[in-house]
């Protein structure tokens, strides 16, 4: 049995109803197995994605269509420890995960 996530597309929806983010530099923490990554993507973003789980990095990097190729990249990386300088990105998302 195949599970699909948000058929309605209200997430996306949701997404669109908050911010523009055609050109915008994304953090999205806990990206798990990426499909909130790629929607972030198919919006215009550019997403760096972690997770610390390197399982789900794989999957997501598995999952990853070439078209989005350049405007995601996947890194292992934990919520309490982020390694970025100040202002690195214009958004941050921290949605479905755990900290």
């Amino acid at each position: 049995m195949t599970i699909r996530m948000d058929p309605e597309q209200n997430e996306v929806r949701a997404l669109r109803g908050v911010a523009d983010w055609r050109g915008q530099r994304v953090l999205e923490i806990g990206c798990g197995d990426g499909r909130l990554t790629l929607r972030l993507a198919r919006l215009g973003a550019t997403v760096e994605a972690i997770d610390p789980d390197p399982a789900s990095l794989r999957l997501a990097r598995r999952q990853l269509p070439a078209r989005f190729a350049k405007a995601v990249r996947y890194r292992l990386g934990e919520a309490e420890k982020l390694r970025y300088p100040d202002e690195s990105f214009d958004r941050v998302v921290f949605a479905w995960s755990l900290c």
